[in-house]
């Protein structure tokens, strides 16, 4: 990759990440383009040289953070370590990515209510691919016989759920730190496999 679209690609980047903040603080439907430009200190007209509209500069921070995410997951999947500890590594990156990246994680929960068709399909099937990570953590402890859980699907979708409830509650001025938060939550969620 060349200089120029390193500058490039870092700039997509920046302004993903600032929509974000716009968005999140506004709500989708009242922030626009003009108010996500000012945050960048940008023209609007330079926004729309990177992305067409506001929705898909949102898919484009749904699928930056997800991208990342997935890139994660694959690697704690492929580690020579028990399906115990992959699983707690998984729980404790989920709630990482939940709490760090909050502000696009919030807009994401019901994609069906922001998204169109055109980005809709996509979102949907890489979110299930996500979630099949730890489909596959699960069913390969419960065949090395680490975990022994009978409705397997029904234990992701608990895990996933509690875990992205942390965006309800979760406050920086918190009692515990968020390092604390992922133990505690791997501990109890771990609980219900073995």
């Amino acid at each position: 990759m060349s200089l120029r679209e390193r500058k490039a690609a870092k700039k997509k980047e920046d302004i993903l990440r600032s929509a974000s903040l716009v968005i999140s603080r506004k709500g989708y439907h009242n922030a626009t383009m003009e108010d996500i430009a000012a945050e960048l200190l940008m023209t609007k007209g330079s926004l729309y040289y990177y992305f067409k509209n506001k929705e898909e500069l949102l898919y484009r921070c749904h699928d930056l953070i997800l991208s990342e995410a997935m890139k994660k997951m694959e690697e704690i999947l492929s580690q020579e370590i028990s399906s115990a500890k992959k699983m707690e590594m998984a729980i404790k990156f989920h709630l990482e990515v939940a709490i760090r990246e909050k502000e696009i994680f919030n807009l994401i929960v019901k994609p069906e209510q922001i998204f169109s068709k055109e980005h809709l399909g996509e979102i949907v099937e890489k979110r299930a691919e996500y979630a099949e990570v730890f489909d596959r953590i699960i069913d390969e402890g419960v065949s090395k016989g680490e975990f022994s859980i009978e409705q397997k699907k029904m234990a992701r979708m608990i895990i996933l759920g509690a875990t992205n409830w942390v965006q309800v509650w979760h406050s920086p001025e918190g009692e515990y730190s968020n390092e604390k938060i992922e133990e505690i939550y791997a501990a109890y969620l771990l609980k219900m496999l073995v």
